[in-house]
């Protein structure tokens, strides 16, 4: 099968995988070659595949959607980390994730800033 996960950006992953599990949400399912045409909707967590090496591959992604069509399986995720280790990958997700938690609260009080300032003016236009 041929692999390939897409975000926003990039071709993030582009591989021939033997096989392919991923979480949706009704639970694990795994894809092996001559699979039927399938498409999911993933939820946020691991996915795993299999390099034609056997050498498994851990993929943390955010939701995202699956489409299987012939030997092809697109992934759509905004965002995702992939390592060989799941220690490695826990790490670099937890870091990931403490990086964008700051991002998140310095845009709420931005944008929190921003409507107050344009409540203010709206106030004076009234008055």
């Amino acid at each position: 099968m041929h692999l390939k996960v897409l975000i926003p950006t990039e071709v993030f992953i582009d591989t021939t995988v033997t096989k392919i599990v991923a979480e949706a949400e009704n639970g694990s399912f795994c894809l092996l070659p001559h699979h039927i045409d399938f498409v999911a909707a993933l939820v946020p967590g691991i996915l795993c595949y299999t390099l034609e090496s056997n050498q498994e591959i851990f993929l943390a992604i955010n939701e995202g959607i699956l489409v299987k069509c012939g030997d092809d399986v697109f992934v759509s995720t905004l965002q995702g980390v992939a390592d060989k280790d799941l220690e490695t990958l826990k790490q670099t997700v937890e870091t990931k994730f403490r990086v964008l938690d700051e991002r998140e609260r310095l845009m709420r009080s931005a944008l929190a800033q921003f409507e107050a300032i344009i409540m203010r003016r709206f106030q004076d236009i009234a008055m």
